[in-house]
């Protein structure tokens, strides 16, 4: 029995996160949680950088024909794709023209002297007569087709040979001759150096009625002209 004097024991003091349902959870452990989540959570991952996938041989042709300039050989592709036979080039060319016959291309790689250009189906030159005018209206200088047939017969042919030949400067019809598409810058000179020779294009030969360089009127016969 207690005595009458005895004082009640004093109350328990409040604990932070504990009711009377029991111990709830601490600091400790809501920072644990907290921490835990975060790490959870997936990291984005950079993907390796990959290199673009050279082109194949096909395209590389392909590009090659539609920059222009001289015929495009076996000889000459053979230096841009290393191990690229003559055969394999052969392949190519049948290849693409087959693809243009079936997706109707107004174009199509025609033999050339000892190579290959892209040039326009029969049906299609007269576009070209309407684009840039027919050897009539292109009415070229008599000075100018003078410089037309020096780089014709001794292509490729620098600026300094055609001054030599004709006696006069000819650099103002060089530059009208390529940008009427029949004259074509085929090589520069070395690095330091602006020389550049001359070469005739397809479109000389569409304009004059020659198959290949090789229809050229000989020293007989224009000796009978």
């Amino acid at each position: 029995m207690a005595h009458p004097d005895a004082l009640p024991p004093p109350p328990e003091p409040d604990v932070p996160g504990e009711t009377s349902a029991g111990p709830g959870p601490t600091n400790a452990d809501a920072l644990c949680q907290a921490t835990w989540q975060v790490d959870a959570e997936p990291v984005p991952v950079a993907a390796p950088e990959v290199a673009p996938a050279a082109p194949p041989p096909l395209r590389i042709v392909e590009a090659m024909l539609f920059v222009g300039g001289p015929p495009l050989t076996a000889v000459r592709i053979g230096e841009l794709v290393r191990g690229l036979t003559p055969e394999q080039f052969t392949q190519a060319i049948d290849a693409l023209n087959h693809d243009y016959r079936r997706q109707g291309r107004p174009y199509a790689i025609q033999p050339q002297g000892q190579g290959f250009v892209l040039a326009l189906r029969p049906r299609y030159r007269s576009v070209v007569e309407r684009l840039y005018g027919g050897p009539r209206a292109a009415r070229l200088s008599p000075a100018a087709i003078d410089v037309l047939a020096l780089v014709a017969y001794r292509q490729p042919a620098t600026k300094q040979e055609i001054d030599s030949l004709r006696g006069a400067e000819s650099g103002a019809l060089l530059r009208q001759l390529v940008r009427r598409g029949l004259l074509a810058v085929l090589q520069r000179g070395e690095a330091g150096q602006r020389e550049v020779t001359y070469g005739t294009t397809a479109r000389f030969l569409e304009l004059f009625g020659l198959k290949s360089l090789d229809d050229l009127p000989r020293t007989q016969d224009l000796q009978q002209i």
